[in-house]
């Protein structure tokens, strides 16, 4: 009787590797056994949402969260039906649960910094829910991309797209000169609306060659946390160059470029005094996989202009867009809603 118990207990556990089921353990290390090849997908995690899409799983979502649906510029452009699925949100904790029900999705993808979101999900539709996100960290970034290929039964794709970022972000930081800490651009990151609020890790500025200002404000551990600090913090910091949130279009920003060169209290600042204050996309719920790439060789442009070729934002977009979406003009359909196309032109 014990032997019977002892098999009975591995076939339990191997059963749902021999049907073909993915067993992950998400962002909340919790172990998640998920359907291989899930046709039926929700989303409600951005990043996640455009990795799919950037897969060319996009026709397997049934449901698109209020942020795809009314913020996120590209993913309408990359795949046009996005704006065709029923919302199943109107806020990050607002779930319009009955609708979810409805579409029936296999898995559900969501932030694990919505952990009672994640929770509410997993005990009222009994779905598996993975809570997934990079947290801003590029490695992370892909090895996200290769667990939902997995998961779509895309993996070569996926392993296509990482090769394709891990290749451009080391062409990137073997552009920039190879300085000592303390003689790199000191750089002041403005976002999210706000003068003061600032990222505490932000790798696109250390792959360009940079130093955050702020990065040793939090532990690093805890992400793309936004730390509030004050006008004083920055004019000690005496940052050499100053970027602005500027993932919004022009009438929505709330800061602006012209506002902080304008402003008397940072008249003293390296950055203002040398009009090195520049847009730059940021991020809105972690990152876009194309953008993220644009964006590091921009800043990069940016902080070592006398050491790098002549660069041509458009072209360099369109071609990275081209390689991750599929989308041949992607970049310059971002560029009419931003103006980011101007945001090279000191």
């Amino acid at each position: 009787m014990r032997g019977w118990r002892g098999f009975f207990l591995i076939i339990t556990f191997i059963c749902p590797l021999w049907s073909g089921q993915e067993i992950i353990k998400d962002s909340l290390q919790r172990t998640i056994l998920l359907p291989a090849k899930a046709t039926r997908i929700l989303s409600v995690q951005p990043e996640i949402t455009r990795i799919i899409v950037a897969l060319g799983g996009g026709e397997r979502l049934v449901g698109v969260d209020y942020f795809i649906r009314s913020n996120d510029h590209l993913i309408p452009v990359a795949f046009p039906r996005i704006l065709k699925l029923p919302p199943v949100s109107v806020t990050p904790e607002d779930m319009n649960f009955e609708t979810v029900m409805r579409l029936n999705p296999d898995v559900i993808f969501a932030s694990p910094t919505e952990a009672k979101m994640v929770d509410n999900l997993q005990k009222k539709l009994n779905k598996p829910v993975a809570a997934l996100a990079s947290m801003g960290s590029l490695a992370k970034l892909q090895e996200e991309i290769l667990i939902v290929g997995r998961i779509l039964g895309l993996e070569a794709r996926a392993k296509s797209i990482v090769s394709y970022i891990r290749d451009r972000l080391q062409a990137v930081a073997a552009s920039v000169p190879r300085l000592a800490v303390e003689k790199k651009p000191r750089v002041y990151l403005a976002f999210w609306g706000l003068l003061t609020r600032t990222p505490v890790l932000y790798e696109p500025v250390n792959v360009a060659g940079g130093i955050n200002c702020a990065e040793n404000l939090l532990l690093a551990s805890l992400g793309t946390i936004g730390a509030h600090i004050n006008i004083e913090q920055i004019l000690k910091w005496d940052p050499d160059v100053i970027l602005v949130h500027g993932n919004y279009p022009p009438r929505e920003r709330l800061i602006s470029v012209a506002g902080i060169l304008g402003d008397p209290r940072l008249a003293s600042v390296e950055a203002v005094r040398r009009k090195n204050v520049f847009y730059t996309f940021g991020y809105w719920y972690w990152w876009d996989p194309a953008q993220v790439l644009i964006e590091t060789l921009y800043l990069a442009r940016i902080l070592y202009p006398d050491s790098s070729a002549p660069f041509e934002l458009e072209m360099e977009g369109n071609a990275v867009y081209k390689e991750i979406y599929g989308v041949g003009d992607g970049f310059t359909s971002l560029s009419r809603i931003l103006n980011c196309h101007e945001w090279f032109q000191k």
